[in-house]
């Protein structure tokens, strides 16, 4: 097996846990079989975490960035804040539909995190960590497009991630496509209406 850093192994490892996760369920997905999934012993596994709980914090930190990075970019500043803010949300549903096994697996792991003695913690980590991006997209549309916001950021974080959130779990369970564009619609106009241009 060839020697490869440690960060990178442990990206690796994140990886297969979420695919194996995905697959199985979080409950039934054993450090061993993430190790087989990962093709690495299981030796390995284990230097490079210290125990599930801080797997799984990698597993929600690493699905969490695989659609922020791709809303970011979706962030860029188009001819109306409107279009921008709907080209972001349109970028995170795409996401959705093409990854659904991810995103069910965040549900799961808030889930298994809040009946799980001693990993409780993660649950509120988890939803903290989507109020602190929530944080960081506004910021920098607001920058990047001059805004006054109507409510404070974190207000109106904490008020997305919960949006977004009951959005994607309607989805997954209710599956109507076409639905969704007039919900994305409807939602670019509801957000964009809680911030005006500067000056």
């Amino acid at each position: 097996m060839a020697r490869m850093p440690s960060a990178q192994r442990r990206r690796q490892l994140t990886e297969a846990a979420i695919r194996a996760m995905a697959r199985d369920g979080v409950a039934k997905t054993t450090t061993r079989s993430i190790a087989a999934e990962a093709g690495v012993s299981l030796s390995v596994f284990h230097y490079c975490f210290d125990s599930k709980q801080e797997l799984i914090e990698a597993v929600i930190t690493t699905i969490t960035d695989h659609y922020v990075t791709i809303v970011k970019e979706a962030l860029k500043p188009r001819e109306t804040l409107e279009e921008t803010v709907r080209a972001g949300f349109q970028a995170y549903w795409d996401h959705v539909r093409a990854h659904p096994d991810e995103h069910m697996l965040t549900y799961e792991l808030t889930q298994y995190a809040l009946r799980e003695p001693g990993f409780e913690q993660l649950a509120r980590r988890q939803y903290e960590l989507y109020g602190e991006l929530y944080t960081e997209l506004i910021e920098q549309l607001r920058q990047d497009n001059d805004l006054r916001l109507r409510v404070p950021v974190s207000v109106l974080a904490r008020y997305l991630a919960a949006m977004t959130d009951g959005l994607t779990l309607n989805y997954l369970v209710l599956g109507d496509e076409e639905a969704w564009t007039d919900i994305l619609d409807t939602v670019t106009a509801h957000v964009a209406g809680l911030v005006t241009a500067e000056g």
